[in-house]
């Protein structure tokens, strides 16, 4: 049921040029991770930078295991 959410997220903000990463949530933002356009993929990281201090431990350890598809 998550990964249908996500995808169908995922679509809805592919669809749109820019997009405002600061009103997605923490765990839409992983989900992301690796599917995220050139153009937009500066703001991404920094979004999710900037919410790395406040993540879980959870969400941490997702967002570093995910690093090297962020880096590609």
């Amino acid at each position: 049921m998550k990964k249908v959410i996500f995808s169908l997220i995922f679509i809805v903000v592919s669809l749109f040029a820019k997009v405002d990463f600061s009103e997605m949530s923490t765990e839409e933002l992983l989900a992301m991770i690796g599917y995220v356009k050139p153009a937009n993929q500066k703001s991404f990281q920094k979004e999710l930078e900037f919410r790395y201090p406040k993540m879980s431990d959870k969400e941490k350890t997702i967002y570093i295991k995910n690093l090297k598809k962020i880096k590609k």
